[in-house]
């Protein structure tokens, strides 16, 4: 499957797992990787440019560290004005229907501060539901997330390595066409242990 990832990161450079994430990704050969802060500095999205890469592609993977319960800003500019009425959604706005959208997502928080008596009194899923719902809105289909939890500690917890490492076995999964998106839409989360993968022939 043709598969395209986009990168958000305001603090690329002060990165606990992401940065490594993004090495990985671009070691790997027939993945687009786009890196939106790069691009885009002043947020000057091209609409053009990002709606031809979209067709181009049959899996879109939004990379990023969950920032005050949402996206990192240029994501929820690149929305606004890629995703058109009548392109995305909408009359005549078929376009991305029967593509997937994944998000591969690092929490600063444990895990348990994502439950109804954790700090955050939440699910992550709950957090992330407006992209579930664009998915939806759009016709596509949305994969259960990747997940790393503890993300700031996640150096001297030693957990760095092997959330990069199932990251690399995701993404060649899905370009490979040995992701079971079928059974990663009803899972809740993903993580390194936990990879719906077909085997290999």
């Amino acid at each position: 499957m043709k598969l395209i990832v986009y990168y958000a990161h305001p603090g690329h450079r002060y990165s606990h797992v992401n940065r490594d994430m993004v090495r990985a990704v671009e070691k790997l050969a027939d993945i687009t990787f786009i890196d939106l802060y790069a691009d885009y500095p002043r947020f000057d999205i091209d609409v053009t440019v990002e709606q031809n890469r979209l067709l181009e592609h049959d899996v879109v993977v939004f990379q990023f560290p969950v920032f005050w319960y949402s996206t990192p800003a240029i994501f929820k500019e690149w929305q606004d004005v890629v995703l058109e009425h009548g392109f995305a959604y909408g009359t005549g706005g078929d376009r991305l229907a029967g593509k997937w959208l994944l998000l591969a997502v690092t929490a600063a928080g444990p895990r348990e501060a994502y439950t109804e008596k954790g700090y955050q009194h939440h699910s992550l899923r709950t957090f992330l539901t407006p992209l579930e719902q664009t998915a939806q809105l759009c016709q596509m289909g949305f994969s259960a997330p990747y997940v790393l939890f503890s993300s700031l500690q996640a150096p001297a917890l030693g957990t760095v390595g092997a959330h990069v490492e199932g990251y690399r076995r995701l993404l060649e999964a899905i370009r490979d066409d040995r992701f079971d998106f079928d059974s990663a839409a009803s899972m809740e989360l993903l993580d390194h242990d936990n990879l719906p993968l077909r085997a290999e022939d």
